[in-house]
């Protein structure tokens, strides 16, 4: 098998040049307090890592937007399936076997031992299980509540899978008011084309889409600002 490496994004010319006619500019964020930012992780578990290789490829940029923003005072918040259960729906669309498999997917035991290779949980970290495709869908998890106890303004969504889980949670949170910025090169799909259409579809209707680099020069940006 080849390294894995990560996507080969790009959103449509026609895209940004709709954005840049609609509001001026390309990029609906341009500037983000470090402070009032939170880093959400999603559902790098072990069993996605074993079934989708780019998992490993993302994981350098989800450990360097953690550092940067843990050290310019922002939030990172490590979120895994959580066991919602038999759920009759999931038999029926699913099928029994797979749908067993996905209750279980995001693995057992304290939230920092089901992360994936070569992620950490650090102290003051906000640990969270979801029981639903959205970390933000009311109900099914504690995301909003601690982050709007955090002061969280901006959220910048990165994981796995870009078109389910990434994109569900990314939607609800410009739902719920949150500046949302999806990192394309931290998250990963099932191939660059339903990868791409997803960034694309963020991109018009939910939020920003910006590459891991160009986040960090926003956290150093708005970390020079504050200081």
């Amino acid at each position: 098998m080849a390294a894995p490496s990560v996507h080969r994004w790009a959103i449509p010319e026609r895209e940004y040049a709709r954005q840049e006619t609609r509001r001026g500019r390309r990029h609906a964020y341009p500037t983000l307090d470090p402070a009032r930012t939170a880093l959400l992780v999603v559902d790098l578990v072990p069993f996605f890592y074993e079934s989708n290789p780019t998992c490993y490829a993302i994981t350098p940029n989800v450990r360097l937007l953690a550092d940067a923003l843990r050290e310019a005072g922002g939030v990172v918040a490590w979120i895994v399936p959580g066991d919602p259960g038999p759920r009759s729906w999931a038999r029926e669309f699913l099928g029994d076997q797979v749908a067993e498999m996905f209750r279980r997917s995001g693995g057992a035991g304290p939230v920092p031992g089901r992360l994936g290779p070569g992620l950490e949980a650090h102290e003051g970290d906000v640990l969270v299980e979801k029981t639903a495709t959205s970390a933000l869908f009311p109900g099914r998890s504690t995301l909003d509540g601690q982050l709007r106890k955090r002061g969280v303004e901006t959220v910048v969504v990165t994981g796995t899978l870009t078109e389910v889980c990434v994109a569900g949670t990314a939607r609800d949170a410009a739902t719920l008011g949150y500046r949302t910025i999806l990192v394309a090169d931290a998250t990963a799909g099932r191939d660059d084309e339903s990868h791409n259409a997803t960034l694309t579809t963020i991109y018009r209707t939910f939020g920003d889409v910006r590459g891991a680099d160009e986040v960090l020069g926003l956290v150093a940006a708005g970390r020079t600002v504050v200081t």
